[in-house]
């Protein structure tokens, strides 16, 4: 236990370590310390931490009466500074295709930033706890080291997944097997000597007899994968795959070790068991796209889900589920913003945010209080518009009811047992570019895309602006029970595996912009999701 931990605080930091070091560190009397010290102390050029990097006898020195500790006492510390973290870049030439290592926002060992209890009329408890969120951890600046950091940290994330999956070997060693092919020998049945590794996606193309060449690589080295055209479904898989995303591949290496020929792609998809889930009740509304202050913006329509929301309506039926709703979980775009498009001015009823924004503070108020609310931004929204984005400022915060609970995008929510992974979801317009049978009509085929990968916006540097953080707040860990996305005005609901997949629309009409691409929205839909089972009703205003 106390090696594991070892190996997990090294991780964090952007380091791997030896047995050798480790059994060396948990054997001291002041293992925590000592660890402390070797991160302080580490030359920034090492990858790998072996036991003649540790100098014991100089951390004696400086520290000559320290007291015997438990390793399990050692903090696995989101601050790790850029003097911490090697600074061994991967091979490609920009510094998005560097890596970092530290933990992911939405991982296990995230901090629990919020807790809130609301009861309702009945004395019910309406529990929401936020499990992640960016607000008021962001500290990147836009220094080299820091995408160094990120892309590190997004490698180590999503193959310390994979590796459950298949035994890799770093990439230098192959790169060494082929300086050196003699020690490439062939099998016993006449094949190449398979070989697994875990890389990044650093290179897609299609070679001039229609096979595809990619570039894989680690903090190692690079190395070159061939996927043949006559492998049908594995083919198919390799078409799909999208810049910088981390996969592992099993194959061949040819005779003189220059080439992997894959013979499988291994993704850090979900397990093929179902998530558990504490027993909960009543049901929860999902919606998104508001754009408050477009003139698009369907003011009837909303208003009618408003009095859906408070029982107004002779429907007995729909009057019963109003009173069982207990979350209304909204992803981003609550107002039409000012600025996002050339012309939008003439495309707007509001022509001040702040003024958008009151109106939609009006509309919020008239929600019900046995309702509790959680609203994240979206790229319309009075926020920066690299992601992942902070909750709305105080400014904006203040204008709308205490009840309300704003969180950044993305976001991890527990509703009472239910955990909701709110992402506005402008990655999926990369997808849909770049994954062929992902389409706007229906989005849910997006967001499976993002759950397979394990991750909410794998592609880098394309439409979606990524700021980057010491931890990539993208990867999908741990599972939730629903992703909640919005972003392309289309309704889609799906099952993925596990997990739930809910795109909910907008309450705006086809706009300017959509007549040209030819997308039809389709407005004023709302998911219900009954939390107890998480069967899912559409509802058209």
């Amino acid at each position: 236990m106390k090696e594991i931990k070892a190996q997990e605080v090294f991780l964090e930091a952007g380091y791997q370590i030896s047995p050798k070091a480790v059994e060396m560190i948990t054997s001291h009397s002041a293992p925590n310390d000592l660890i402390s010290y070797i991160l302080e102390n580490v030359d920034e050029s090492l990858f790998v931490i072996e036991a003649e990097h540790i100098d014991i006898e100089s951390f004696e020195k400086e520290y000559p009466d320290l007291p015997k500790e438990c390793l399990d006492e050692v903090p696995c510390s989101n601050d790790t500074s850029t003097s911490q973290v090697s600074s061994v870049p991967l091979t490609r030439s920009s510094a998005r295709s560097s890596i970092s290592s530290t933990p992911s926002p939405t991982s296990s060992s995230a901090t629990l930033r919020d807790e809130r209890c609301f009861s309702d009329s009945n004395g019910q408890v309406n529990n929401i706890n936020i499990m992640s969120d960016i607000t008021d951890m962001s500290t990147c600046v836009g220094e080299y080291m820091e995408f160094v950091q990120y892309f590190r940290n997004r490698y180590t994330k999503l193959s310390n997944i994979i590796r459950g999956r298949v035994t890799a070997r770093p990439i230098e060693s192959l790169n060494k097997n082929r300086k050196q092919s003699s020690g490439i020998k062939r099998g016993g049945g006449g094949d190449y000597n398979e070989a697994s590794i875990i890389g990044m996606v650093s290179e897609i193309r299609t070679t001039a007899n229609g096979h595809k060449m990619l570039q894989l690589e680690d903090p190692t080295g690079s190395f070159p994968v061939l996927v043949h055209q006559a492998e049908k479904d594995l083919f198919e898989e390799a078409s799909k795959l999208v810049l910088d995303e981390v996969i592992g591949i099993t194959g061949s290496m040819t005779n003189d070790g220059s080439l992997l020929i894959a013979k499988k792609l291994v993704f850090p998809d979900l397990p093929n068991i179902p998530n558990r889930r504490e027993g909960t009740w009543g049901k929860a509304i999902f919606t998104s796209d508001i754009h408050v202050g477009s003139s698009t913006f369907l003011e009837e329509e909303w208003c009618g889900f408003l009095d859906f929301l408070n029982g107004k309506t002779d429907n007995e039926q729909l009057k019963k589920i109003s009173e069982e709703i207990r979350f209304l979980v909204v992803a981003g775009d609550l107002v039409d913003g000012i600025g996002i498009f050339p012309g939008q001015e003439h495309e707007l009823d509001i022509l001040d945010v702040y003024d958008q924004y009151r109106k939609a503070a009006e509309y919020f108020d008239q929600v019900p209080e046995h309702i509790k609310i959680i609203i994240s931004p979206g790229n319309h929204d009075a926020v920066r518009q690299a992601e992942p984005q902070p909750r709305f400022p105080e400014r904006i915060t203040s204008l709308f009811s205490d009840r309300i609970t704003f969180v950044g995008n993305p976001a991890l929510v527990d509703l009472d047992g239910v955990k909701v992974l709110m992402y506005h979801g402008r990655s999926i317009d990369d997808l849909v570019a770049s994954v062929p049978g992902v389409s706007y009509q229906e989005p849910e085929k997006a967001m499976a895309e993002m759950v397979k990968r394990r991750h909410l916006s794998p592609i880098y540097g394309s439409r979606v602006s990524i700021a980057p953080e010491k931890q990539d707040h993208f990867v999908i860990d741990p599972v939730p029970d629903i992703l909640h996305c919005g972003h392309v005005h289309t309704v889609g609901v799906g099952n993925y595996k596990s997990v739930l997949l809910i795109n909910s629309g907008t309450w705006q009409s086809q706009t300017e912009f959509q007549k040209r691409v030819n997308l039809m929205p389709t407005p004023a839909k709302v998911p219900l999701v009954d939390l107890s089972t998480l069967r899912t009703t559409l509802l058209q205003f």
